[in-house]
């Protein structure tokens, strides 16, 4: 299993569940974040900005990581700067609290 945590714009948010939903995907964590990213060295007048993104989380299947990310990929690019993030984290164990279920049925 992998965890997927993805940086993207608060605008795409409903277009990117809409089709996590169509993709098969059981749950998924969403909160509001903001950051920055690393400075451009070809701009020396680099201004901090921290716009807000939403951050959504979700663990996935192995052999569902890739079709995952093209989907988010795919809803969440608008071509301009500060389009997003997507990091993918493995995970060694998933426990669900209610019945102490492990691995991904604790996760579907």
């Amino acid at each position: 299993m992998k965890a997927i945590v993805c940086y993207v714009r608060p605008h795409k948010l409903e277009e990117i569940k809409t089709a996590l939903v169509d993709l098969g995907a059981m749950g998924m964590t969403v909160c509001d974040a903001r950051g920055c990213g690393s400075p451009r060295a070809d701009d020396p007048d680099w201004v901090i900005r921290m716009p807000v993104r939403t951050r959504l989380e979700l663990v996935v299947p192995d052999d569902r990581v890739e079709e995952t990310i093209e989907m988010i990929l795919r809803n969440a690019r608008t071509g301009q700067a500060d389009d997003g993030k997507i990091f993918v984290l493995p995970i060694e164990s998933a426990i669900r609290v209610r019945t102490g279920e492990e691995g991904e049925i604790a996760v579907t």
